[in-house]
């Protein structure tokens, strides 16, 4: 693999944001054949299943939020998850006009057994690295993140 120039990019593939979208795109592949093949979800049922896990009772505009989603494709992906009875949605107490996000049963017994096989592609993956490296990949995304969310702000003056 040729070295990139991520601090100074002159093609697509020296940009951390496309490096780390190709990672994302190579090794999706296992988790996205995982969903389909063996579970009949798609990438992004599995996104606001996992989501919706440690969150029930959340709307779906926190959900879509807390997925990374728009809330047109959260609304499309909930109707699905719903028409295959994984998730459920009832009237929000005062408001009968926003609904609150839990899985059903059967949805529950689907992230209890697909998130063990996700982790594991998770582990297999970080397995290229040492448990020093893991730990500081950790933190430099922390890192990043925390720079991209910085960015993102309107009020953050363009040359800082």
């Amino acid at each position: 693999m040729p070295d990139r120039n991520l601090r100074q990019p002159t093609t697509l593939d020296d940009m951390v944001l496309y490096a780390m979208w190709q990672l994302q795109a190579s090794a999706g592949r296992c988790v996205v054949r995982l969903c389909e093949q063996e579970f009949g979800i798609t990438r992004r049922e599995w996104r606001l299943l996992a989501q919706l896990a440690p969150h029930e009772g959340v709307m779906p505009s926190q959900l879509a939020t807390r997925a990374g989603l728009d809330r047109a494709r959260t609304s499309r992906t909930l109707t699905s998850l719903a028409r295959k009875g994984l998730v459920s949605r009832t009237p929000r107490p005062g408001d009968r006009r926003e609904v609150l996000l839990h899985l059903s049963p059967a949805g529950q017994r689907l992230y209890a057994e697909l998130l063990p096989r996700v982790a594991h592609i998770n582990r297999d993956l970080l397995d290229a690295l040492s448990e020093a490296e893991t730990k500081l990949l950790d933190q430099l995304l922390q890192r990043l993140q925390q720079r991209a969310e910085q960015m993102a702000t309107p009020t953050r003056a363009r040359h800082t």
